[in-house]
């Protein structure tokens, strides 16, 4: 069990980042996040004045470069000790008198350390690129659809930055609240398309399970420690008492409200990142714009639950199983999207569920107590997943909402798409893990530390195995579509030619994400870029016979402009620099080997073992003989069957998992194909039977959900819904009912009329006569 570490008495939870003094920051930190509420205000009000220019995108990108810039001055004026800067006081509630005085403090207040500084670089950054790609993408929509779109894009930014740099739990949960719902008004931007209304709904309602956890977990922490706020929190004695009682593998003397907490955070972190059995709502959200993909998909949303459990690092540490729970659950995830992302055809939604297959990797990095790997992989991945989705974005942009890999084929060879296959294969060669990538470097480090760390070997293996499959699917997608022989359809949003959408002429090419608006497809390509050449021209019509000449004499597909080309080629070189993060800013007195080593260190989610020491310095990890619950762990750990040292053997064996998984999907979809359609995998994939089917169908996961939680609950309600109307507003009509019935029978004898009512008193005059008559002839007779 990965427990055996945390009950090991050489294990040091390095707290030294936790404990620093808070100080106060500079008041200009507030510029990072108002900034993007400042554009989704002045959004709104171009809204209002019917602005139709692409003003609300050029302001977003300007106000976000300065969020961005704002944030690059935070993290080189930081000095290493964490502070606070408060924008103003929020909630503020004390009661008791003397020794029992109590109080619950939340103010708008925001708390800095190198964990923020490291999260913050790279939201403000990617959500600038992302808003300059969409200036482009979305202007199809120029007008109050634009303004719409940019004011929901920016409120995002802001709430990412809430959730990231609030320094208290009240502000992350505002935050998380935040991008929760404009993750929903973003996903179901086209509101007239059904399946983007359901997908966002869905979305929002997979995220309030996690949601409620969250809260829970936060109600606990106040109850238990008294506390919201970060710093308090983490310098609280009571806490660090848990630790020292976690060092020496005493989990019984730590109270179970306190171990709880950890498993009712988790429960929040698996909703917004997208962990099993709460993933479903991701690949949906493909729904949405490509930028949107990119934003959520990339660096902001998703890492929300990676950055959730490393900023309460400490308070997972408390409990023997809520790590190992992490590790299991992001390993299962990370194996059951891999196996889902090889058989589908729709390559954004191959891309989705490859980055909760990613995902996984993190929140098991997390559990196999290398914080440090889950957040460099959290960083390289955001550079090349949102390239991914953008180079994606700008196929289904240039082919008419074409995203069927079976349609597409050979675009490296069509005029235009240099610098978009250029970005993919960048971006692919990252996801596999090829060697010298980024994306091989931080994968190796979560890697290698599921073998070193004590009982994750089985772990170990399956990520392994799920890095083969992560290799295979990613080239499958490039070698089909940007390889091979040209050939291309047009989408949906293609099929019909003569309805011409008036934004098409200003933006040729462009035809967004929505079939429900069609847009024309020109009878000439549009603008060319640089790159478009009369040689490269003439070189793709005698290399390049298209094989449905009279599809594609109908159909030319459009070529990205400035802004996307500008940003695919920036994003482009991010992802072959991020490597370079492996070989530098590292600390010998913290013991790091790299940037994301250093600033992990120095934050609250520090972790410090001996196998962390020894995989970085090369010593060996012996704990003290004859102590701990589960006795001696001996000599250095080797890699199981392979034999080495896990750290350096990983650069070797991840390596050729890649290349044989990159190979497989040159021989299984390049080699030997004549058309986009058909390949070798389709033979192949008879020999399984039903196998890739249900694969395809995403193991039929959300029909399982449909018809055990879905379905009762709709009938629940409909049940619900005639029980209220037939007893419970029935019984209210009833006795709502009788007054007006007795009312009716009384209104005739009060008509008004005098001699009515001298009837009505001679005839009760008779009654009372008779009944005195009556019992007298009875008492009469009885006499």
């Amino acid at each position: 069990m990965i427990a055996d570490l945390l009950t090991t008495p050489a294990l040091s939870m390095s707290t030294d980042a936790a404990s620093l003094s808070v100080g106060t920051g500079p008041s200009w930190v507030l510029l990072i996040p108002f900034l993007a509420l400042l554009g989704a205000a002045l959004c709104g009000v171009y809204a209002a004045l019917g602005v139709k220019t692409k003003a609300p995108a050029w302001t977003i990108v300007a106000l976000l470069a300065a969020s961005f810039a704002a944030t690059v001055a935070m993290w080189l004026g930081f000095d290493g000790n964490p502070y606070t800067v408060k924008a103003f006081d929020w909630i503020q509630v004390r009661w008791g008198e003397g020794t029992g005085a109590a109080a619950f403090i939340a103010n708008f207040s925001f708390y800095v350390d190198t964990l923020t500084i490291y999260w913050m670089l790279f939201v403000t950054g990617l959500a600038t690129l992302i808003a300059l790609y969409a200036s482009e993408y979305m202007s199809h929509d120029v007008g109050t659809g634009y303004s719409r779109f940019f004011a929901a894009f920016s409120l995002f930014v802001f709430s990412m930055a809430c959730l990231v740099m609030g320094d208290n739990f009240i502000m992350l949960y505002l935050g998380w609240e935040g991008v929760g719902l404009c993750s929903y008004l973003l996903i179901g931007y086209f509101y007239k398309k059904p399946s983007a209304v359901a997908a966002a709904k869905k979305a929002f309602i997979v995220n309030r399970i996690g949601d409620l956890g969250l809260a829970l977990g936060i109600y606990l922490i106040f109850v238990h420690f008294g506390t919201v706020e970060f710093a308090a929190l983490f310098a609280d004695a009571k806490l660090q008492g848990y630790l020292e009682a976690a060092k020496v593998g005493n989990f019984d003397d730590i109270p179970a409200m306190a171990k709880a907490i950890p498993l009712l955070l988790m429960v929040g972190a698996f909703g917004k990142s997208a962990q099993f059995p709460l993933y479903v709502w991701l690949p949906d959200a493909m729904e949405g714009p490509t930028p949107v993909s990119a934003l959520i998909h990339a660096a902001t949303m998703v890492t929300a639950g990676v950055y959730l459990i490393a900023r309460t690092y400490p308070l997972f540490l408390t409990s023997e199983i809520a790590l190992p729970i992490v590790a299991w659950i992001g390993t299962i995830t990370a194996l059951l999207a891999a196996t889902i992302g090889m058989a589908q055809f729709d390559i954004k939604r191959i891309m989705a569920y490859s980055t909760v297959s990613q995902l996984g990797y993190m929140f098991a990095g997390l559990g196999v107590l290398t914080p440090t790997g889950a957040a460099y992989h959290t960083l390289t991945h955001a550079f090349f997943k949102a390239l991914l989705f953008l180079c994606c974005g700008a196929v289904m942009h240039g082919f008419a909402g074409q995203l069927d890999l079976r349609k597409l084929s050979g675009l490296r060879k069509v005029p235009g798409w240099r610098w978009v296959t250029i970005g993919m294969l960048v971006g692919c060669l990252n996801l596999a893990g090829f060697p010298i990538t980024a994306g091989y470097f931080s994968k190796d480090t979560i890697l290698a530390e599921a073998f070193v760390t004590p009982g994750a070997s089985v772990i170990g293996f399956l990520l392994l195995l799920t890095a083969g499959l992560t290799a295979y699917y990613t080239f499958r997608v490039f070698f089909r579509v940007f390889m091979g022989p040209v050939h291309y359809e047009a989408g949906e949003e293609g099929h019909d030619h003569e309805h011409h959408d008036d934004h098409a002429h200003d933006t040729p090419g462009h035809h967004g994400d929505h079939e429900s608006e069609p847009h024309s497809v020109e009878s000439e390509p549009a603008s060319q870029g640089p790159e478009h050449t009369s040689s490269e021209e003439k070189h793709f019509a005698k290399h390049s016979p298209a094989p449905d000449k009279a599809k594609q004499h109908e159909f030319h597909p459009h070529a990205p402009g400035w802004a996307i080309n500008a940003v695919l080629i920036t994003l482009t070189a991010l992802s072959v620099l991020a490597s370079g993060l492996y070989f530098v800013g590292g600390n010998k007195d913290l013991h790091t080997k790299h940037y994301a080593g250093t600033m992990i260190a120095q934050s609250t989610a520090a972790y410090d073992t001996p196998y962390d020491k020894y995989a970085f310095k090369g010593e060996h990890a012996v704990a003290q003989p004859g102590v701990g619950p589960r006795g001696v762990i001996a000599e250095p750990l080797t890699m199981p069957i392979i034999g080495g040292d896990p750290h350096k053997m990983m650069y070797f064996v991840s390596g050729v998992i890649g290349l044989v998984g990159i190979a497989l999907a040159w021989w299984l979809h390049l080699a030997g194909r004549t058309t986009a359609a058909e390949c070798r995998m389709d033979k192949v994939a008879r020999m399984f039977g039903p196998i890739p089917k249900w694969a395809e169908h995403k193991w039929y996961v959300d029909e399982f959900y449909h018809a055990v939680f879905r379905m009762p609950l709709v009938i629940v309600s409909h049940l619900s819904h005639w029980f209220d109307k037939l007893v419970i507003d029935g019984l209210v009509n009833l006795f709502g009912l009788l007054p007006r019935v007795l009312g009716g029978l009384i209104r005739p004898s009060q008509s008004g009329a005098l001699q009515g009512y001298a009837a009505g008193m001679i005839g009760g005059a008779a009654v009372l006569l008779l009944v005195v008559l009556l019992i007298a002839a009875r008492i009469g007779g009885a006499a």
